[in-house]
C-alpha cells in the first residue's frame, strides 16, 4: 500500500506561518522563552521564520531533515502530519512519538473535511483519499480529530482552531489558557482628583492598580513584586488600595470586579464539557479568584451550572439577542464584531463560547453571527472591515451544535459577494471607529440609499444604487457626483 503514495510531495512551501504556529503565537503557547521542536517540519519554513524573530527551535522530517535527532522540547508541533499517513497504526505511532517529546504541550493539526474542497481527491484509498499528485489525505471532522487524539494519548485535547489542538502535560496550564480566553481586558479607572499620598507613591501603587484591573481582586502578597514596600508605606495591600479608590472612581473598580467574576463563571461553565478540573488542579491564580469572588469552589460551580443550563432553549437565545444593546439585530441572527463580544450578555457570551470551545480561534473571523432560531454560530471574515466602508465577505465557518459538523464557505472567487452596511451597529459605542462609521451610515440613510434593502446587499447592487442616485464614496465620506435621479431625503451630504 505504502509504495503507491508519494509522501515526499506532501511538504509545501509557505509564504506565512502555518495555522498551528500562528495560533500558538497568538495564544502565548509559543514564546521566545520556550523552545519548539517541529516533528515533521517539511521544508522548515516555520522554523526559519521563527528563528528570524529570535525564537529557538529544531525540526525533523523523514524526507527533508532525516539527520536531525528527535529531541524533547517544551513545545512540540505535529503540523499536518497525521493526515498524510495512510497507515492507521503508523499514524497513531507518529502521534505518540511526538507526544513523548513534548515536555509541556503538543500541538496537533490535520486537514478538515469542511475546509478541504480543494484537496484534489481522485479516488478512495485506505481510510482517506489519493490526490491528483499521488499524495494521501485523511480528512477529519473537528470532533472526530479531537476524539482520536483523546483516545490515542489518553489526554484531553483543547481546540485551538479549526483542525488544530493543544495537548497539555499539566492540567493547570490547560486551565489557565482556557480561562484566559474568556477574561476581558480592562484599564484601570482614570484619576478623578489629586491626593498628596497617592502622588507621592504613584510609582509604587501603579502595579497594584494594573493587577486589580486585570484580575478584579486584591493580590496575595506573593502575586505582587512590591508587596513588602506597599506594606511598609501603607500598612497593608488593602489600605494601599483604599488610597487608590479615593483618587479614582470606586464604582468603576466594582464594575471590573463584577466583570471578572462573570468571566470566571463563563470559563467554569464551559469547562464542564471536558470535565471541570478539581479545585486542587486549578492554577493558583484561579484558586484565589474563586475565593475572592465566590468564597468556595462549590458556590462558583453552582452559579456556572445555572448559567449554562439557562441556554436550554432557543427562546432564551432569541430573547437575549433581542435585548442586546450591542450588535446588529436581524430577523434570524444578531451580528457582533469580535471586539464587542465582551459587551454582550453572559448568556450570549456563553452561547458563543460553546462554539469557540468546540472549534477554537477562527483565523481572520471578525464578525460573529449568533443565530436566533437555530443552535449554531457562524464566524465571518471581512478582512477590510476597518478600511472599506462596505467590506465584502471573504469566508464563513459555521458550527452547528446538534450535528457538530462544520460548514465552510469561501467567497473569494465571487464576482458579486455580500457586503456590509451600517458598520457602526456591529461595534460597541466606545470603539475608536464607531463615530466615523455612524456618520457615514446617517449620511447614506438620509439620502435614501437604504430605501430598498433588497438592492444593496451585494457589491454590484450597491454600486448600482450609488450610481443611480449620483453618489460615490471616498473613504468613509459620501460625495455627490451628479444630480440625483430622485429627490433625496433630507439632503445634508
Amino acid at each position: 500500500m505504502q509504495q503507491n503514495v508519494a509522501r515526499h510531495k506532501t511538504a509545501i512551501s509557505r509564504a506565512d506561518f502555518s495555522r498551528p504556529i500562528k495560533l500558538a503565537l497568538a495564544d502565548g503557547v509559543l514564546t521566545q522563552e520556550t523552545t519548539l521542536f517541529d516533528y515533521g517540519c517539511g521544508r522548515g519554513d516555520d522554523l526559519r521564520r521563527l528563528r528570524a524573530m529570535g525564537f529557538e527551535g529544531a525540526g525533523w522530517d523523514p524526507v527533508h531533515r532525516p539527520e536531525q535527532s528527535l529531541d524533547p522540547a517544551p513545545v512540540v508541533n505535529l503540523g499536518y502530519v497525521v493526515n498524510v499517513i495512510e497507515n492507521p497504526d503508523e499514524r497513531r505511532d507518529a502521534l505518540r512519538r511526538a507526544w513523548s517529546l513534548a515536555e509541556k504541550v503538543l500541538i496537533v493539526s490535520a486537514r478538515l473535511a469542511a475546509e478541504a474542497r480543494d484537496a484534489g481527491q481522485t479516488e478512495e484509498f485506505a481510510d482517506g483519499w489519493l490526490t491528483s499528485r499521488g499524495t494521501f489525505q485523511r480528512l477529519f471532522e473537528q470532533h472526530e480529530l479531537k476524539h482520536w487524539i483523546d483516545q490515542t494519548l489518553e489526554a484531553p485535547a483543547l481546540p485551538a482552531g479549526p483542525g488544530v489542538f493543544y495537548v497539555f502535560r499539566n492540567e493547570e496550564d490547560r486551565a489557565a489558557l482556557l480561562a484566559s480566553r474568556y477574561r476581558r481586558r480592562a484599564a484601570a479607572p482614570r484619576l478623578t482628583r489629586s491626593e498628596a499620598l497617592f502622588n507621592q507613591h504613584r510609582e509604587l501603587l501603579q502595579p497594584l492598580m494594573v493587577f486589580v484591573a486585570n484580575r478584579g481582586r486584591l493580590p496575595a502578597d506573593d502575586e505582587l513584586a512590591d508587596a513588602t514596600a506597599l506594606h511598609e508605606v501603607f500598612g497593608s495591600t488593602r489600605r494601599a488600595f483604599r488610597v487608590v479608590e479615593r483618587v479614582t472612581d470606586k464604582a468603576h473598580w466594582e464594575q471590573i470586579t463584577g466583570e471578572r467574576a462573570q468571566d470566571l463563571l463563563i470559563y467554569l461553565a464551559l469547562a464542564r464539557f471536558d470535565g471541570r478540573p478539581t479545585y486542587a488542579r486549578l492554577p493558583r491564580q484561579l484558586q484565589l479568584d474563586v475565593k475572592g469572588f465566590f468564597s468556595t469552589y462549590n458556590k462558583a460551580c453552582e452559579q456556572a451550572d445555572a448559567l449554562l443550563f439557562s441556554l436550554g432553549t432557543l427562546e432564551t437565545i432569541d430573547a437575549a439577542c433581542q435585548a442586546s444593546g450591542v450588535g446588529k439585530l436581524m430577523p434570524n441572527a444578531l451580528y457582533v464584531h469580535e471586539s464587542a463580544l465582551e459587551h454582550v450578555s453572559p448568556v450570549l457570551r456563553l452561547f458563543e463560547g460553546c462554539a469557540r470551545g468546540y472549534i477554537g480561534r477562527v483565523e481572520g473571523a471578525n464578525i460573529i453571527k449568533l443565530h436566533r432560531h437555530e443552535p449554531k454560530v457562524s464566524y465571518l471574515s471581512y478582512p477590510d472591515f476597518e478600511a472599506d466602508p462596505h467590506p465584502a465577505l471573504v469566508r464563513s465557518l459555521t458550527v452547528h451544535f446538534q450535528t457538530f459538523r462544520l460548514k465552510a464557505r469561501s467567497y473569494r472567487q465571487y464576482r458579486n459577494p455580500p457586503i456590509l452596511h451600517r458598520k457602526h451597529l456591529f461595534l460597541h459605542p466606545k470603539h475608536p471607529s464607531y463615530a466615523k462609521f455612524a456618520r457615514l451610515s446617517r449620511s447614506e440613510e438620509n439620502h435614501g440609499l437604504y430605501a430598498d434593502p433588497s438592492q444593496i446587499g451585494t457589491r454590484e447592487g450597491w454600486a448600482c444604487v450609488l450610481a443611480r442616485c449620483g453618489f460615490r464614496l471616498q473613504g468613509h465620506r459620501l460625495l455627490r457626483v451628479m444630480p440625483p435621479c430622485r429627490r433625496p431625503i433630507n439632503d445634508r451630504a
